[in-house]
């Protein structure tokens, strides 16, 4: 009877029922539907809809609610409570994302004005990077920021700027340093939670972003630059993405274009990268070097981004010395023949290189590589030869040399002698004494026996080159007796022979 009249009293909604749905803020409409009775009933239903009510607030945040959740955009932040100010930040953000036209003057000063307002929200500190605002964000930037380019028009076909050339402003960039200004506070905050961000910054936005790089204005590039490379170190699972979609633009440069204006801040960029590679070194991280970095010492524009390049070849060479080798081949098969201004920011980095490299590695390229020092020791362009000579200035060149003076000595004491008999620059000329003078504090031996080597080559030369004199003389004496064919040869005989002239020259 007891168990009867107990079971029609109304039950109580069970505690973990409650507090599992009012503390949830990742539930979805299925979980309140699991969570309640179809039927509600009696003194219940109030409680219930309060339950209901504090639920659909934590699963729906205020900001992104609609109506009468939102915020006037025009309104000050100080103007409205603290609670209101998260509110009035993504209301803010999604008014500038209107692209207003430059002549519109009023427009332009009131979307400015807001974009500062933004900055300093940010700047403060107050602002909450939560999923809607991490939305407005990214929505507000990629509005303003993503664009194409208007065609190149310079004349010159270097690709790219050129250290002549003025660099181009854009004349948007009043309102487009404050969103960068924005994104990159943005990019660099703590609050930010990168697993939730990643589905805003996700590939499509990386690629886009990457594609400003060629922007004319250095001012955007290097604004650029610096927010990448917080994407880079924040966003870990993109970091495999960013290298190969650099890769790419790199690939297109060389092997097609030789046209883009970012190179040298792309390889900015991964200079620091570089450097943070773990050892070993992965395969992938090899092909980059190989197929990318390598053939950037094709173009005729290097000398833009040649200061990078070399940085981040030696960043590789100091994290695996066994890559040496293989760079200074690469270097050798992209050497310059005819421009004397990349020649020289190829000694450049090849001195630096072999600072670094070990006797191991030297002695596999050191034959192929001090051929074409010796053609630059020979070199008539005088900056040239002088660059090749101050190599022996080197403590850690010279001493390369000296262990291996052997093979050396015998490729460049030739090159020397010409110098000596032969080049029209004074200054290059006192370098050679000098680097004879070196050569024969190392092994005056070794040099003599060079130096006779080199007259018996001379003298071999000589003889090689009178034989063919007088064999030429012979030809030409043999031509010279032949008769002409007689006139009154038959018409059908279109080959008249002719008696061969007797030869008296001894051969």
């Amino acid at each position: 009877m007891l168990k009867q009249i107990l079971s029609k009293l109304p039950r109580k909604l069970p505690k973990s029922d409650t507090i599992d749905a009012a503390g949830s803020d990742s539930g979805s409409s299925a979980k309140l539907g699991n969570g309640f009775p179809c039927t509600i009933s009696g003194s219940s239903l109030s409680s219930k809809l309060s339950v209901v009510k504090r639920v659909s607030s934590a699963v729906f945040p205020a900001s992104m609610a609609a109506g009468a959740e939102a915020v006037e955009p025009h309104l000050s932040f100080k103007d409205v409570s603290n609670q209101q100010k998260q509110n009035l930040f993504v209301s803010k953000l999604n008014l500038c994302c209107e692209v207003i036209d430059l002549n519109d003057t009023v427009k332009q000063d009131v979307k400015r004005e807001t974009l500062i307002e933004l900055v300093d929200f940010v700047s403060s500190g107050s602002a909450k990077f939560t999923e809607p605002a991490t939305s407005a964000m990214c929505k507000m930037c990629a509005a303003n920021l993503f664009r194409v380019f208007p065609p190149k028009y310079r004349s010159n076909s270097t690709g790219g700027e050129t250290e002549d050339d003025e660099p181009m402003f854009d004349p948007a960039w009043s309102h487009l340093q404050l969103v960068y200004d924005l994104l990159l506070r943005f990019s660099s905050s703590n609050s930010l939670d990168a697993k939730m961000a990643k589905k805003y910054i996700d590939h499509s936005f990386i690629l886009r972003l990457l594609d400003l790089f060629d922007s004319e204005d250095p001012r955007e590039r290097d604004c650029l630059k610096t927010i990448l490379h917080r994407i880079y170190g924040k966003f870990m699972v993109h970091r495999p993405f960013i290298r190969k979609a650099v890769s790419n633009i790199i690939y297109r440069f060389v092997f097609e274009t030789e046209r883009h204006n970012g190179i040298a801040e792309l390889l900015e960029i991964f200079g620091s990268v570089i450097s943070g590679f773990a050892m070993p070194l992965k395969e992938e991280h090899k092909i980059f070097l190989w197929r990318a970095l390598i053939p950037l010492h094709k173009p005729k524009s290097v000398g833009i981004y040649h200061q990078q390049l070399t940085y981040c070849v030696v960043q590789f060479i100091d994290k695996d010395q066994k890559l040496a080798s293989n760079v200074i081949k690469g270097l050798l098969k992209y050497w310059p023949v005819t421009n004397s201004q990349k020649e020289l920011m190829f000694l450049g980095e090849l001195e630096e290189i072999l600072e670094m490299i070990n006797m191991f590695e030297f002695q596999k390229i050191m034959i192929p590589l001090f051929r074409r020092i010796a053609c630059c020791l020979n070199s008539s362009h005088y900056q040239v030869a002088e660059r090749a000579h101050l190599l022996w200035n080197n403590e850690s060149v010279l001493n390369l040399i000296t262990q291996n003076r052997q093979v050396i000595l015998p490729l460049v004491i030739p090159a020397l002698e010409r110098n000596t008999l032969n080049h029209w620059n004074q200054a290059v000329l006192n370098l050679t004494l000098n680097v004879k003078k070196i050569f024969n504090e190392i092994d005056e031996e070794l040099v003599l026996a060079c130096q006779c080597d080199l007259e018996e080559e001379c003298l071999r030369l000589k003889a090689a080159a009178e034989k063919r004199r007088l064999t030429w003389e012979l030809l030409e004496t043999a031509a010279g007796l032949s008769a002409p064919a007689p006139a009154t040869a038959a018409a059908g005989n279109f080959l008249v022979p002719v008696k061969p002239a007797t030869c008296s020259v001894a051969c």
